[in-house]
């Protein structure tokens, strides 16, 4: 899953991308509102992790726009603002939810599989696919039970197919959300990607979909 964060302290940026990329997620930063929304209008993203007191452009102002724009990403605001007009404020706009400073980021990790998942109509972090269990919240996979063990790219890969399971996923939508900006889309690493997870869990899950991409689909 690919994450936006945009947050104007360079220290909490940093723990911020560490923490979300030690969890399996894809994350691109913006240290400012304009560059911020930009990203939000122009780039797929799963989530966002949006301050609200931004330079150039405050955080209210840029969720605002996204949501005016029809960008229906689910949008956590992180702010050191706490009082609760101020989180009426920020859901009103169109906010998912809202977390405080300071803050504990196992939660912060913990709300956004939340969003995630509910943006995707599941209301468990486990998904399961014949045999399969695919755990989002503990990024953990089990085939009949016995665990599976997958690269932080193989499980993110697996998990966007099971947001969408029974359904085709393109190639552009698996590599859009997958991966930050600074990849090589043009790069071999998806379809190697797919290959490592069929030789891990069987031929029988993961479909090719001529002229459309895979498809995570239950073994008849």
């Amino acid at each position: 899953m690919r994450v936006l964060v945009v947050e104007d302290n360079a220290v909490l940026a940093a723990q911020l991308r560490a923490a979300l990329a030690a969890a399996g997620f894809a994350v691109d930063a913006a240290a400012d509102g304009e560059e911020g929304l930009f990203l939000g209008e122009t780039e797929p993203y799963d989530a966002v992790v949006l301050d609200l007191g931004l330079p150039v452009l405050d955080g209210m102002s840029v969720l605002r726009r996204w949501r005016a724009g029809q960008r229906g990403m689910p949008v956590l605001i992180l702010t050191a603002r706490g009082s609760w007009t101020d989180k009426v404020e920020g859901l009103n706009a169109g906010a998912d939810d809202y977390l405080a400073k300071p803050f504990a980021m196992a939660e912060l990790v913990a709300r956004l599989n939340a969003l995630i998942r509910r943006a995707h109509g599941h209301a468990q972090p486990e998904i399961t696919c014949g045999d399969l269990r695919i755990d989002t919240a503990a990024q953990s996979v089990a085939l009949d039970g016995a665990p599976v063990r997958l690269t932080a790219l193989e499980f993110r890969l697996l998990e966007c197919l099971a947001h969408h399971i029974g359904q085709p996923v393109s190639k552009t939508h698996l590599t859009e959300h997958l991966y930050g900006q600074d990849f090589d889309r043009d790069s071999n690493t998806l379809e190697v990607i797919v290959g490592r997870l069929r030789r891990k869990l069987g031929e029988r899950f993961i479909d090719t979909v001529r002229g459309l991409g895979y498809r995570l689909t239950p073994p008849p």
